[in-house]
């Protein structure tokens, strides 16, 4: 039977290349967190907008349909 074992310089040198691809890997899950935030926020300000123009429609449209008594003209 053939076994194959690492001397503990290999097994440093994979943990450590572990690492660094790890690291790499932190990176950019961090930056992607970073620009998903960015969009979630500039998503959050255009729903503001949008739901205040829809709530102005809804004023006007309820606006226009209400008549006001004469003496109020």
């Amino acid at each position: 039977m053939y076994c194959v074992r690492m001397t503990q310089d290999e097994q440093i040198i994979n943990i450590e290349s572990s690492i660094s691809h790890m690291e790499k890997l932190l990176e950019s899950l961090n930056q992607t967190i970073i620009e998903q935030d960015k969009t979630i926020q500039q998503m959050q300000v255009q729903l503001t907008k949008l739901a205040t123009s829809a709530e102005s429609q809804e004023m006007d449209k309820i606006k226009s349909t209400i008549k006001k008594p004469p003496h109020y003209q």
